[in-house]
This record gives C-alpha cells, sequence and structure tokens, in this order.
C-alpha cells in the first residue's frame, strides 16, 4: 500500500496565496483494509475539539483520489475560500445556529451548475463520500465531522460548538463524475455574546487530553517543500501502536491565519508510530493552524499546532513564551 504524499511546490508567483491545496491526499492510496472498526469517539466526538458523532464506526477505505481543489495555477483561488467552484456550489441550509453549547443540526447540499440540482454520487475517498471541517475565525475551535447524506443529496449532522462567533464551514469531496476533488467554504454564525480569542502561541508540543501529548518536528517553508513529524506521546513514553483512522495514521489539516485558507495533508510511508511524517509547502509567509488527528485505543484525538512558515517554531517560542491551545 502507498501511503507516500508529496504536495506539488507552489511556483513563485502564487506565493501570496494559498495555492490551490489540491493533492493533498491525491497520490496517497489506503491501508490496507483491516483497519479497526471499533472506534469509539469520547463524547462530542474526538476527545480534544475534533471530530463530532461520537459512536461511529470508521472504516477502512477500498480507494481515494484524495481531497483538495483543481490544479495549481496562476491566479487559482485558494481552497475553501470560494463558495462555489467549477460549477458545484455548497449550499448551507443551516446559517447560524442555535446559542453556543447548544446541540443543533447542520443541513447542506452540493448543487451543480445554475439548475441547483443536488448531487448525488461521490467518490469515497479516506472511507467518506464526503469531510467537513468547521473551524472558528480566531482558530481556536476545530471540527472535523463526516455528515449522512440523504437519498436526495441533503447532508446533515449534528453540531455543538462552545462559544458564538464566525465559522468556516469547508467541505472536501469528489463528485463521481469529476477526477479532482473540491474544498468549497461559506460562512457560519452562532448566536450570543463573542469574544474573539488570541492564537494560541507557536509551540513545539500540543497536548490531545489523557496524558497524549505531540510533538512537532520541523518547520513549515514557505515556497518550497518541507518535512514535519508529529510524534506522539501518552503518559512520557512513546506510542507505537497508533491504529488506521480514515485509512491512513494521521490526518493532518492546516488553515492560514486571516483568510482560513485550506490545505488537507495526509502522511508520507510509515508505520504505526510513534512519529507520522508529512510534506507540505505553505506558499507564503505568515501564520497557520495544524490539526492532527490520530487514533489510538479506539479513540480519534486532535492536537493543535500554531506554526510560522518561514520561521522555525522554536524561534517563535522562546520569543513569545508557551500558551496551552484553547478552544
Amino acid at each position: 500500500m502507498k501511503t507516500g504524499l508529496k504536495i506539488t511546490a507552489f511556483a513563485a508567483a502564487v506565493a501570496a496565496t494559498f495555492g490551490t491545496a489540491y493533492g493533498v491526499g491525491r497520490s496517497v492510496d489506503p491501508i490496507a483494509a483491516g483497519e479497526q472498526k471499533t472506534a469509539r469517539h469520547a463524547e462530542g466526538g474526538h476527545a480534544k475539539g475534533g471530530h463530532e458523532g461520537g459512536g461511529r464506526t470508521e472504516e477502512a477505505q477500498d480507494g481515494h483520489a484524495g481531497h483538495g481543489t483543481s490544479a495549481a495555477g496562476a491566479g487559482a483561488v485558494p481552497g475553501g475560500l470560494q463558495i462555489s467552484e467549477r460549477g458545484y456550489t455548497l449550499d448551507l441550509r443551516t446559517r447560524r445556529t442555535a446559542a453556543a453549547g447548544e446541540r443543533t443540526e447542520l443541513s447542506f447540499a452540493i448543487t451543480k451548475d445554475e439548475t441547483g440540482r443536488k448531487v448525488t454520487a461521490y467518490r469515497t475517498e479516506h472511507g467518506k463520500q464526503l469531510h467537513l471541517i468547521v473551524a472558528s475565525r480566531d482558530l481556536t475551535v476545530y471540527r472535523h465531522l463526516h455528515p449522512a447524506r440523504a437519498a436526495d443529496g441533503t447532508w446533515k449532522t449534528p453540531l455543538e460548538l462552545p462559544k458564538a462567533g464566525g465559522y468556516r464551514v469547508f467541505a472536501d469531496f469528489t463528485p463521481q463524475a469529476e477526477k479532482e476533488g473540491l474544498t468549497l467554504g461559506a460562512d457560519l454564525s452562532v448566536a450570543g455574546k463573542y469574544a474573539p480569542r488570541e492564537l494560541p502561541a507557536a509551540s513545539r508540543t500540543a497536548g490531545a487530553g489523557d496524558g497524549y501529548e505531540v510533538r512537532l518536528g520541523g518547520d513549515l517553508g514557505a515556497g518550497s517543500a518541507s518535512e514535519l513529524t508529529l510524534g506522539v506521546a501518552k503518559d512520557g513514553k512513546p506510542v507505537t501502536d497508533l491504529q488506521p483512522y480514515l485509512g491512513s495514521y494521521g490526518h493532518l489539516v492546516a488553515l492560514r491565519s486571516g483568510d482560513l485558507a485550506y490545505l488537507h495533508v495526509h502522511p508520507n510511508k510509515g508505520g504505526p508510530g510513534p512519529e507520522v511524517s508529512f510534506t507540505a509547502t505553505a506558499p507564503s509567509n505568515g501564520t497557520y493552524r495544524l490539526f492532527l488527528d490520530f487514533k489510538h485505543n479506539g479513540t480519534v484525538r486532535t492536537a493543535e499546532f500554531t506554526v510560522h512558515a518561514g520561521q522555525s517554531a522554536g524561534d517563535h517560542s522562546e520569543e513569545h513564551g508557551h500558551r496551552p491551545p484553547v478552544g
């Protein structure tokens, strides 16, 4: 099985944009079917601010073409910043949720062309037909969801967000009729009094609850490919038996602070821990949030990092000091 991944280096001409966030999983083959089917998410999904829909069984995929937007090119729009692309539109039916902390239902559809016809046929990628990311505008809340689709093409998922304010919803999918995937984005608001929170400082380590800690190795390069390694430990001991989750040992989503341009990355070839390796290219200097999903002992967890492309994460930690992640 191939799990190798290389994100195509972005041309210097688009260094000021997020490229297109394309190709992030396109060359990655799934882990052989055999992924454990006993995944039990913590309440609300991830044990720390991640997936929702606890109790869902995760299945290994039998093939995928990857996630992202169309191929990079001069003037290309970054992934997740458009609500419509290539004739497809993210029709977010739920634009405003209940008050912070209250469980609600998020409903949407992917429509095609000016007819508004709902798309009902999708390629299965990383075990699912569609991946939904919800992130707060200040990047301190993150959810990775897998909604259910009705026969008419309407997608629905339960959702509970912990604070009021603005959020961005990203739909990551590939229609059956297409060879290349798309990432479309739309705005969502949560009712209530809103007080934005400061982005956590850059740090080499991040907790994931219950004694789990993830250490980041390498630096995110701007305009050139760089390798990032994320090593998982529990109670100070390396975890060497990570479990496959959605066909791989780790999923990494990167969002650029300011515009929330989206990049979904999958790991290079490697075993079940303690380190998962990724190759990524940031198109510009700037601040990014990295969200690593990993699975161990049947639970999917999320570790969150702030990194500065073009500078060492260690440099920023020393300058600003370490603050634990919030969200």
